[in-house]
């Protein structure tokens, strides 16, 4: 769909660079690696949204938007319908809302769960196919990485969360690209959402739900951006670079790389780089349950004989997972426990593992646990890749005087040590195959890992619930 706004000067604009890259690229202008990398990534989050259907902020999402009204979009891992932006909300909480979602690690951004959310709404309102869903989604999951590359890793450090901020330009791109919009239409959608993006991590205090909806709101954003976009309403072209752009506005001052928005598109695909999660915590506890599971593999440690535990994490992830120290040592919840470096290292060595079981009642509740999780001091580490990588170093001293030390600087994951997509779709079929039946397992399966031909893509949302 054509508009006459924004000027056609907003095309020299970054948005404007990225709306003519999003409207001229079609699925056969997408790397074969790059589509079936996509799959998979998809796969993952799918999986993830029917296992969070278990925990009960699943079912307060859907309760709290039925209230807003009904409609026929299928719901992702649930038997509920609901209007196309709602879904998309809901889509987007149930994707993150264990955390365990995919990372695109220098943006420090999880990119997947407003871009699918919004692409799977998108493309089912436009009567799309599955080959035009799968090119939007990868479109959203590129321009979400750029937006959070540009931010250098300081959105965390002023308090807002990169896949709120970021995902609400990727969902607009891939919405606006499954409108049929042109570049002006989508690089006006760009300017449009850039209103909406916000996501504050004040949850980090008190536990509190915010951070799930995060995703699920920039989903609804780019909705509803592309279309204001798509009847002509006007967005400011310079909405990263300018005066009172994203990165003046929400970084005050601190470095940051709009340029990178705007580079090597087509050429370079930050899709490849986004990390999919082997633990269900917060990435950046990553390389220290790694660490901590490999010193008590290589020493033999007994738990009982740890005196002390010293871990070197940057600063700016520090106050993610490490601050305020009392939440950190006893967490309150689930997912609490997801943020806290302390438990992490703690339920590591106590069970030899981490897994989902170490985020109940009884591993959250095990003194065993929350005692060593107090002897855990944090210092900064001045030798880590952050935000390049996400390092981790632990130091045990044990009551016998000996020191044993583990650095990972790189974690598992990154795409310099990524999951395989055979790994990949054994995690599926774990996390699927907690809420779901094998017969419906392989439904679900097939339906992603067949996503790119003509079948209707709201055939495919309909293979995808529950």
């Amino acid at each position: 769909m054509s508009t006459d706004s924004p000027p056609r000067t907003a095309l020299a604009t970054l948005a404007g660079r990225v709306g003519e890259f999003a409207a001229a690229t079609g699925a056969d202008a997408v790397p074969d690696e790059v589509l079936d990398r996509a799959r998979h990534l998809v796969l993952d989050a799918v999986g993830l949204a029917f296992a969070s259907t278990a925990y009960p902020f699943a079912a307060m999402a859907r309760d709290a938007l039925a209230r807003l009204g009904s409609g026929d979009h299928p719901v992702l891992g649930m038997p509920d319908r609901l209007e196309a932006r709602d879904a998309a909300v809901l889509g987007g909480v149930l994707v993150h809302g264990m955390d365990f979602d995919d990372t695109h690690i220098p943006a420090v951004t999880h990119v997947s769960a407003a871009a699918l959310a919004a692409a799977i709404s998108a493309a089912t309102a436009a009567g799309a196919t599955t080959r035009d869903l799968l090119t939007a989604y990868v479109l959203g999951v590129e321009v979400s990485a750029r937006v959070g590359l540009g931010g250098a890793g300081g959105f965390h450090d002023v308090g807002f969360h990169p896949t709120a901020v970021a995902g609400a330009f990727g969902a607009a791109v891939a919405a606006g690209k499954l409108a049929g919009l042109d570049a002006r239409g989508i690089t006006a959608a760009q300017g449009i959402v850039g209103s909406m993006a916000s996501g504050l991590l004040e949850f980090l205090e008190d536990g509190a739900w915010t951070k799930r909806l995060h995703p699920g709101w920039a989903a609804m954003a780019g909705l509803t951006a592309a279309s204001f976009a798509g009847v002509g309403w006007s967005g400011p072209g310079a909405v990263y670079e300018g005066r009172f752009g994203l990165y003046a506005t929400h970084l005050s001052g601190r470095e940051a790389h709009p340029e990178a928005v705007g580079e090597d598109l087509g050429t370079r695909w930050e899709l490849m780089r986004t990390a999919v999660k082997p633990y269900p915590i917060c990435h950046f506890n990553h390389a220290f349950a790694d660490a901590t599971l490999i010193l008590r593999a290589e020493h033999g440690i007994d738990p009982d004989d740890v005196a002390a535990i010293r871990c070197a994490i940057h600063p700016v992830p520090g106050k993610v997972v490490c601050e305020p120290p009392a939440n950190k040592w006893e967490p309150r919840d689930e997912y609490d426990a997801k943020f806290s470096l302390p438990y992490t290292v703690a339920a590591a060595l106590v069970r030899g593992r981490f897994t989902l079981a170490e985020l109940e009642d009884d591993a959250l509740r095990d003194r065993a646990i929350l005692d060593l999780a107090r002897r855990v001091e944090v210092t900064a580490d001045h030798e880590g890749a952050f935000p390049r990588a996400y390092s981790g170093f632990v130091e045990l001293e044990l009551r016998d005087g000996r020191r044993v030390s583990h650095r990972e600087q790189v974690n598992r994951g990154h795409d310099e040590r990524p999951l395989g997509n055979d790994e990949i779709v054994a995690k599926f079929h774990d996390t699927i195959g907690r809420v779901a039946d094998d017969a419906t397992a392989e439904r679900v399966r097939s339906a992603v890992l067949g996503l790119g031909d003509d079948t209707p893509a709201r055939d495919f949302a309909e293979a995808c619930r529950a």
